[in-house]
């Protein structure tokens, strides 16, 4: 066993070799404080066949003993990942996937096993730094390392891999990983923060990982086993070049089309005819025919944009497809927003609950709520797809991460805004950027439903060709452009700033140059959306729907809680039942009354407030006579609350009998004369003949 160490943020970061997991071809134990992660790299012995795909599998396992805790549920064990185990797999997947040599095929396989977990120390990074390791010390094919760190920013100055207290004050998270000479991945939540503080701190974090990497590639040098030479899917060049002569000029016609249906429709008869054609001449070279038919269609896409400056559909590189807005379209629903750019189309549905639809995120991290969520859907028939209706995929599951905090920074709080807020994207057609449609539509939904946002949000999706030195990024790019392309760098923000971003490169990595660039032109573009969004909405609407939930907010007293209460919850129960409301009661004395009926809201409210309110003498009240004695009777002032009639104070004339005067039910209205030292309360109805 060989162990190695390093200080990242201030903290120990130890790699150890050759003690856990022999039998994987690569594994290491990463420890980040009291952080601890397992991560192996296992791969097949050979390539899988019948695929034109490199197989790579990440799995992020969050294993609940590691924050001492047992699983919830009757069967009491880890199931399905949760979002955030899905979240931390697919960034981790992101920045080592292009590494891998063009044409590998064998099956491989990341498993990260969070072991122990310390709250100032999140696992995803050492999970991300400990997959690029065990790679790298395995056999398996791998041109890395790479690195990744978080970044944060208090003030002015930014900090690597922030604590939990840090990140709290913190208005950035972002994650970055690159290789040692240039970023490859970047996620982020900002609030609302200029493209020059983000480009500076991305650059800021990648200085961070060119430490890490050649930390790593010392431990590659002491542990690392020789790579072994895989067995590449190749094509033969002289088919290339016959395929390139049959059918280069039909398909540079054909991807001309700026109707992707046609175009799709087009290409697909280019490639039958080429399949049929040298199926003939090469039998049995199915795959290696449509492998090459593939680069020949990314080869005249790429070179028509970088030397032609012309795209697909013949935009300029600036230029945004056609947009259209509509909103209101679901008269039941609390708010909706259709928005459509091109031939993407995201309807946005917005929901509002009641405080107590909150949603309770119970993992590694201490239990928290969610407020807000944002959930997003991809059917098959968006792309034109006959397929089966699933659970939400990786891709949907981060998609739909990437929306939510996007919107999160302009959401009011819930001390303004007490609400559960719930936003659905359903992706009815999809032609690249569909992510940012659906911030977009949900911006325009928000506003619909009333949520009083800060400032309204757009999004765009950035693209980039690049060949030697020569790059030309794209604006607002669609499927063809992100599949053949370089780069998707997606941007949403408001007119004030950044709040999301999310970028993933297939080359080596992007220089300072081309980033800045990219996010000034990102900028322009999400101005350009954003006129076009406040052309029909430009702010919250200022009453809610009809069929939303009204919530009105009591404050009282901390020690008035139980009361409102009663025992078992009688009280505030009977409440309920009385006034069809639903009702909210938080420990620091605020009451949320839910309803949408206004009467039943209405006498919600007073029965609290009769409840919390306090006797005080000189007052008149009416109340219902609940017991009759000799002495007197007992009027119910207020809920809980009762006072003594003394037989001598219900009437001005000397009466025998109580029952006289008053019976059980009756209404008497009676002045408080007086509050004893143990809180008896006297009153008198003489006092008001």
């Amino acid at each position: 066993m060989e162990q190695f160490e390093m200080e990242i943020g201030g903290r120990k970061l130890i790699v150890e070799n050759g003690k856990m997991a022999k039998q994987a071809n690569g594994a290491v134990l990463v420890r980040y404080g009291d952080t601890v992660v397992l991560v192996t790299a296992t791969a097949s012995a050979e390539p899988r066949e019948g695929i034109d795909f490199f197989p790579l599998t990440v799995d992020y396992e969050e294993k609940m003993y590691a924050a001492g805790k047992i699983p919830g549920g009757f069967i009491k064990r880890e199931g399905r990942p949760s979002s955030d185990a899905v979240l931390c797999a697919r960034l981790i997947d992101r920045p080592i996937r292009p590494l891998f040599p063009k044409g590998y095929r064998n099956d491989v396989q990341i498993v990260a096993t969070v072991l122990s977990v310390e709250q100032d120390n999140v696992p995803e990074i050492p999970a991300m730094i400990g997959a690029s390791a065990a790679l790298s010390v395995s056999d398996i094919p791998f041109e890395g390392p790479i690195a990744g760190v978080r970044v944060g920013r208090i003030g002015d100055d930014f900090i690597i891999n922030p604590t939990k207290e840090e990140r709290e004050k913190s208005t950035l998270n972002l994650t970055v990983a690159g290789s040692y000479d240039a970023v490859m991945m970047v996620e982020a939540g900002a609030n609302e923060l200029p493209e020059d503080v983000i480009l500076d701190a991305i650059l800021f974090g990648h200085k961070e990982i060119q430490r890490i990497v050649a930390f790593q590639e010392e431990i590659q040098k002491r542990c690392g086993k020789e790579k072994h030479i895989a067995k590449l899917f190749t094509v033969p060049e002289a088919m290339e070049k016959e395929i390139e002569a049959f059918a280069r000029e039909r398909i540079d016609v054909a991807v001309r089309n700026p109707d992707k249906l046609s175009r799709d429709a087009d290409v697909a008869d280019i490639s039958a005819d080429t399949m049929e054609h040298f199926l003939e001449l090469y039998p049995e070279m199915e795959k290696e025919i449509g492998m090459a038919f593939h680069d020949l269609e990314k080869s005249v896409v790429r070179h028509m944009i970088t030397h032609e400056k012309i795209r697909p559909d013949g935009r300029e590189v600036e230029e945004v497809r056609p947009i259209s807005c509509e909103v209101g379209l679901l008269p039941r629903a609390h708010g909706s927003g259709l928005f459509t750019r091109g031939q993407t189309q995201i309807l946005s549905v917005t929901t509002l609950g009641t405080l107590s639809d909150e949603q309770i995120i119970d993992g590694l991290a201490p239990e928290w709520t969610k407020h807000y969520m944002h959930h997003y859907n991809f059917p098959g028939y968006s792309v034109g797809e006959a397929r089966p209706m699933r659970s939400p995929g990786r891709r949907e599951i981060g998609h739909g991460a990437l929306a939510e905090r996007a919107l999160l920074p302009v959401l009011p709080s819930i001390e303004k805004f007490p609400y559960t807020v719930r936003v659905v994207s359903e992706v009815l057609e999809s032609n690249g950027s569909s992510s940012m449609g659906s911030v977009c539509g949900s911006t325009l939904s928000l506003m619909q439903a009333g949520v009083p946002i800060k400032r309204p949000v757009s999004g765009v999706a950035m693209g980039l060709v690049k060949e030697g030195d020569a790059y030309t990024i794209l604006t607002d790019i669609q499927g063809m452009e992100d599949a053949l392309g370089d780069m998707d760098f997606k941007v949403a923000g408001t007119e004030k700033g950044i709040t999301a971003i999310q970028m993933d490169i297939k080359v080596d990595g992007l220089s300072r140059e081309i980033l800045s660039s990219a996010l000034q032109q990102a900028k322009r573009g999400r101005a350009f959306i954003l006129g076009k969004m406040m052309e029909v909405i430009d702010k919250p609407a200022e009453d809610l729907s009809p069929h939303a939930p009204r919530v009105e907010t009591i404050k009282v007293k901390v020690d008035k809680i139980r009361e409102v209460i009663g025992t078992g919850g009688k009280v505030v129960k009977g409440i309920i039942e009385e006034t069809g409301v639903q009702i909210d009661i938080h420990e620091d004395g605020n009451i949320y009354i839910f309803s949408t009926d206004a009467d039943g809201m209405k006498k919600a409210r007073q029965r609290i407030e009769d409840i919390v309110r306090d006797v005080e003498v000189g007052e008149v009240y009416k109340g219902r006579v609940t017991r009759l004695l000799k002495f007197g009777a007992f009027v119910e002032l207020l809920p809980g609350k009762e006072g003594l009639c003394h037989i001598s104070q219900l009437a001005r004339q000397r009466i025998e009998k109580v029952e006289d005067v008053v019976k059980v039910g009756d209404e008497l209205e009676v002045k408080v004369v007086e509050i004893d030292d143990k809180g008896r309360i006297n009153v008198s109805h003489k006092a008001l003949l």
